[in-house]
């Protein structure tokens, strides 16, 4: 025997998870946006880990 009634609680739940739903979907999008972004204009991509990097230093600069 199924249940078929669904109460306010039930109503109430689903709009709230569809909303946490909705909510997630945007932020991982936003994330991937602009990770793409990111790649796309980011050059040349090197971490900043304190050690000098020949290509990427110009002339004339000495540490």
């Amino acid at each position: 025997m199924p249940i078929t009634e669904t109460s306010d609680l039930h109503q109430r739940r689903f709009g709230r998870n569809l909303g946490v739903a909705l909510t997630l979907l945007g932020f991982v999008a936003l994330v991937f946006f602009l990770t793409m972004s990111k790649i796309r204009n980011g050059g040349q991509v090197e971490a900043f880990d304190h050690s000098v990097r020949p290509s990427i230093t110009t002339e004339g600069e000495s540490q």
